[in-house]
């Protein structure tokens, strides 16, 4: 049997943390305008709310591609998350941060209130963090028993 890798402590924040992020989102499912005027500001303005929050998303990010790489050979099956969705993260900030118009139309979209699709965009990224929130919630519980068995 092959052994896996340790888990690191800060594997649980990060999907605690993408969890609680995505779960936020609630709000925009009861207050369409509020939401999405807050969001737009940020993204806007891009004051030191928006920068905290970058330097956070960034560094769980490529904390978390680093761990994948590191254990390529005996990884667990949600380190596979840290590629493709701290990718994805990776590539929004830098899309967001140069203005990318192509993906600037795509947010406005996404923010626009009288979207037909808004409940299904902001409901599917709420289910991404019950699921995120779920899996650090798990993963801690492994730390946890790890720790014991150390």
């Amino acid at each position: 049997m092959k052994i896996k890798s340790r888990v690191y402590w800060y594997e649980a924040i990060f999907f605690l943390f993408f969890g609680v992020f995505h779960l936020h989102r609630i709000w925009g499912l009861f207050d369409k305008n509020g939401y999405a005027t807050y969001w737009l500001f940020v993204m806007k303005d891009k004051d030191i709310i928006y920068y905290l929050l970058m330097i956070v998303l960034v560094a769980l990010c490529v904390a978390g591609i680093i761990v994948f790489v590191k254990n390529k050979s005996n990884n667990y099956w949600w380190r596979w998350i840290y590629i493709f969705g701290g990718g994805y993260v990776l590539f929004d900030i830098f899309a967001i941060t140069l203005e990318i118009s192509w993906w600037n139309n795509l947010l406005q979209f996404m923010f626009d209130i009288n979207n037909q699709y808004w409940d299904i965009i902001w409901g599917l990224f709420i289910l991404i963090g019950l699921f995120s929130f779920i899996l650090g919630v798990y993963i801690l519980k492994l730390y946890k028993e790890s720790k014991v068995l150390e």
